[in-house]
């Protein structure tokens, strides 16, 4: 049996750059990731078996079409998957990827298998979860691009429990050709300098996101109104958003005082590209 951790994927920009022919999107994004996640053991079986246990297992499907069952299927191998959820789901996170790219990589470690070549087919998302590290993404995600020398930054993530379905915000954009993000992205080794840069930069669906669920909003400014927030933005499609600080105890005292203020809202605080 092996142990896996599948972390949060922040995406820190977001830029909609095009839409092909068969209506796929292009995209140009800065993505990082979490030290907070989820957990999953997994071994191999005679029999594909999948348990979801943990405080967002909610409304999380347990069947073959979950993205777990789906990467062992794309392996061929059969499983016992038991996957311990603190993630949202459907929550701009790409949980859902990283559980899967971390089963991809534990199947491969425990079978001698190599990965497949095709692990775009099971999301846009899932070739950068199977780096976990800092990269650009580009293209509809199979264009990965490590990027070097950006510090780890202390954010709080907020999920306001507001779904917001991708195909939705995606069909809300006014257009889909935006200006990508500079051909060569800058050396962001200061956690200031990153942020100034950051500033600078974009999620395009954050607009529609927020016309479709204005809750997203409000997250975005209470994020900002918090003390020492350099920067709220949301991640992904949304709905969650996330807001960076200068230093552990400044983030920690905003999220303290954001699960005060709003029970209802599920908010993290964590460390964002730690292990680069």
């Amino acid at each position: 049996m092996i142990e896996a951790f599948a972390p949060a994927k922040i995406n820190l920009t977001l830029h909609v750059t095009g839409r092909r022919d068969n209506g796929y999107h292009e995209l140009d994004s800065l993505v990082v990731f979490a030290d907070i996640g989820d957990r999953i053991e997994i071994d191999l079986a005679e029999t594909p078996e999948l348990t979801v246990q943990g405080p967002m297992a909610g409304g999380v499907p347990e069947g073959d079409d979950n993205l777990v069952m789906r990467a062992a299927r794309l392996m061929g191998l059969d499983a016992r998957i038991r996957l311990q959820k603190f993630l949202p789901n459907a929550a701009g996170l790409g949980g859902g990827s990283s559980d899967a790219a971390a089963v991809l990589k534990a199947l491969s470690e425990l079978s001698g298998r190599p990965l497949p070549d095709d692990a775009l087919s099971l999301g846009a998302d899932v070739p950068v979860c199977l780096e976990a590290r800092a990269a650009r993404m580009r293209g509809i995600g199979e264009q990965i691009t490590p990027v070097a020398g950006l510090p780890a930054l202390h954010a709080v993530l907020i999920n306001p429990a507001a779904a917001v379905p991708t195909k939705e915000v995606f069909a809300r954009m006014e257009t889909p050709a935006n200006p990508p993000m500079p051909d060569d992205l800058p050396l962001l080794t200061d956690p200031g300098d990153a942020v100034a840069w950051l500033r600078t930069m974009r999620n395009d669906l954050e607009a529609p996101a927020q016309s479709l669920q204005p809750l997203i909003g409000q997250v975005l400014e209470t994020l900002s109104a918090t003390p020492g927030c350099q920067l709220a933005r949301m991640s992904g499609s949304g709905a969650t958003c996330f807001g960076i600080y200068f230093g552990a105890e400044t983030a920690a005292s905003a999220a303290g005082r954001l699960r005060e203020g709003f029970p209802g809202w599920w908010v993290a605080a964590t460390r964002l590209n730690a292990a680069s």
